[in-house]
């Protein structure tokens, strides 16, 4: 299979663009001047109202990522804040409209995985999903959400990168986005070509950071990923570009 585009979406007009374009999956947020936050209940259904087409299911045609982070700023979260983050999911968790999994990430003061405040949000994910409608023959660990650690990654010490991954993969996260540590994704491709190769599989790593079709062959060759995330945004704003939707798809599907 070729690798996937997945498109980080800030308002329900980026998230029709983005399906109806060619992305693989969505990653919805709000607030792209934040680096992406919780996006609303909303933009969710209202997504999934005009995209939905069988009338005995508000599935929508692509797998949709919610992002589960409460504010701009640090990955380091009080109580208060992570117990928002539980009644997010658990809101999210018991909307009709089926979503595929949950994106977060949480970090300890000294820019190192918060490993148990990430297995309790897991755990957390993970007992809401099994409560949900589940067909007799599926195993609660079949039925698990995928989860994704976002680019609080990038904030790890590089020295770390390796040790944070392997506790990543340990926790059981599905996937990890990130630029390698850099302030884009060209600029960390040594790194991220180094990260694909340790996780060999076990987890994976989707390239983010300034990623588009004008770099995204030379990002292919030299990482090897099978996943790429860009928010497809050509100049000011925050709405997704469809033809460079299309643009990013194609090169993905002809590599």
């Amino acid at each position: 299979m070729p690798p996937i585009i997945e498109i980080a979406t800030f308002n329900a007009e980026s998230s029709i663009l983005a399906l109806t374009h060619g992305a693989s999956r969505i990653e919805l947020c709000a607030n792209q001047s934040l680096g992406g936050t919780t996006p609303s209940l909303q933009t969710l259904t209202i997504l999934a109202t005009l995209t939905t087409h069988n009338k005995n299911t508000n599935a929508v045609p692509i797998p949709i990522n919610v992002m589960i982070r409460p504010r701009g700023g640090n990955f380091v979260y009080t109580p208060d804040e992570i117990t928002q983050m539980k009644n997010d999911i658990t809101t999210f968790s018991a909307e009709n409209v089926h979503i595929n999994g949950f994106v977060f990430g949480v970090l300890t003061p000294e820019r190192n995985i918060d490993v148990d405040t990430c297995r309790e949000l897991l755990d957390f994910i993970h007992s809401s999903s099994s409560h949900q409608n589940q067909p007799q023959n599926q195993t609660h660990s079949q039925n698990r959400k995928p989860t994704t650690f976002h680019r609080a990654f990038d904030v790890i010490p590089p020295s770390e990168m390796s040790s944070a991954l392997e506790s990543l993969i340990s926790l059981g996260f599905t996937s990890v986005l990130t630029s390698g540590g850099a302030a884009n994704a060209f600029e960390g491709r040594d790194i991220l070509a180094k990260l694909v190769r340790q996780a060999a599989g076990r987890i994976e790593i989707i390239v983010g950071g300034g990623v588009r079709s004008s770099n995204l062959e030379a990002l292919v060759r030299e990482t090897g990923a099978m996943a790429y995330h860009s928010s497809a945004v050509i100049g000011e704003g925050d709405v997704a570009s469809g033809e460079e939707v299309e643009r990013l798809s194609a090169i993905l599907k002809s590599s």
